[in-house]
């Protein structure tokens, strides 16, 4: 049969912040992985995409750039596989990852969303600010909240650079556990994140260091998968946070992070996933 033509779009710089080489690792990963399967594999990068108007019959992509996300929709409303999918991606902004995790019963701090213009006067203390419209870019886009002197200044900064609403969620108690994984394949991993983890913007000091509290991994594998599921996006990775009764909740989840705890593993998991997608949809591969 005629062979697909398959593009891979790397994410561009400002969308990984303290992780550039790391994000790039695992997509470079991933498409060596694909090249060795024989697959004939074209990569640019997000701004070139746009810029030159690309089409394929495949696409896997680590973008985050709304202008990147909207060609993805819309290629994939013609036909074209998408992986993550551009709505998937779209899905994991904060304000509609929690409607939908809320909505989908998966396990989630008690959250709920606020307007940056309304001073807050909940008694809500202490709790997470996360800026409503996408995923963390900067720093103070996620912000610990233990007073209502804070609340007020974050969103006074929230809404000087034009983000609207802001999720509010409670503060957790426990042990940070970052997690990867990739649907459709064996790949599941995990470790107990400590203040000295290397990560964007240095918040697991808020956690401190873990205890080690005992959890049922299968039980966060599921739920993992399901939340995957729900955003559209096989690729992903999340934090959630352990309580001492082994109970737990996901505080944060995104499509397609660096893996750079698992690169070489999750490499070969992600090509072995989109692959099979592929052979899926074309019968190719």
């Amino acid at each position: 049969m005629k062979e697909l033509k398959v593009i891979g779009v790397s994410r561009a710089n400002k969308y990984s912040p303290n992780m550039v080489d790391k994000d790039a690792a695992i997509f470079n990963q991933v498409t060596e992985k694909l090249r060795e399967k024989g697959w004939t594999v074209a990569v640019y990068s997000e701004e070139e995409f746009v810029k030159r108007n690309l089409t394929a019959d495949v696409i896997y992509n680590m973008a985050r750039d709304a202008q990147t996300l909207d060609s993805l929709c819309k290629l994939e409303d013609g036909g074209v596989m998408v992986i993550n999918s551009g709505y998937g991606i779209k899905s994991c902004g904060r304000q509609q990852l929690t409607e939908l995790f809320q909505k989908g019963g998966v396990p989630y701090p008690k959250s709920f969303i606020i307007a940056t213009n309304v001073p807050f006067n909940e008694n809500f203390y202490p709790c997470w600010f996360k800026r409503g419209d996408s995923q963390a870019v900067k720093k103070n886009d996620v912000s610990f909240v233990s007073s209502s002197e804070d609340a007020n200044r974050i969103l006074e900064d929230f809404q000087r650079r034009g983000i609207k609403t802001v999720v509010v969620s409670e503060h957790l108690i426990g042990d940070l556990v970052k997690f990867y994984g990739v649907q459709n394949t064996d790949f599941f991993d995990w470790y107990r994140s400590t203040p000295v983890t290397h990560s964007k913007f240095g918040l697991e000091v808020i956690n401190g260091e873990p205890i080690g509290y005992e959890f049922d991994v299968k039980e966060l594998r599921y739920w993992s998968d399901e939340a995957a599921r729900i955003l559209n996006v096989p690729i992903y990775g999340g934090d959630c946070v352990v309580a001492a009764d082994g109970s737990f909740k996901i505080i944060d989840f995104n499509d397609w992070p660096s893996f750079s705890h698992c690169c070489d593993k999750a490499g070969v998991a992600i090509a072995d996933c989109i692959s099979g997608l592929v052979k899926k949809k074309f019968n190719y591969g």
